[in-house]
């Protein structure tokens, strides 16, 4: 299910304004985060067929978002081979790579 497009992967494309292109694994630290930026992942939205995040759960998450939390010390680890290229306009290599849990 995850993915923009729903594809299963952090694909993007002219529609993905939010740019969710970093394939994270998500972390208490990090849904607390951002639902307290306006964005929460953990609660189900059954309208939308959401059954909501919980910690451990891997999600493409906005880039801006991402580099956000990191900035606040809270960014989850990424999963480096399946995040998309476009990713490095928001983060570096080296960012993502210190939060790596595995190798692109």
């Amino acid at each position: 299910m995850t993915g923009f497009y729903r594809d299963g992967i952090c694909n993007t494309g002219a529609g993905d304004i939010g740019a969710h292109v970093v394939c994270a694994q998500l972390t208490e630290e990090f849904l607390a985060f951002t639902k307290s930026r306006g964005n929460d992942l953990s609660t189900p939205m059954p309208m939308f067929d959401f059954p909501g995040l919980k910690p451990g759960d891997r999600w493409c998450l906005c880039a801006s978002r991402w580099k956000e939390a990191l900035d606040a010390g809270v960014a989850p680890p990424v999963i480096l081979s399946a995040t998309h290229a476009s990713a490095l306009e928001y983060a570096s290599l080296d960012e993502l790579k210190q939060y790596a849990l595995d190798e692109a």
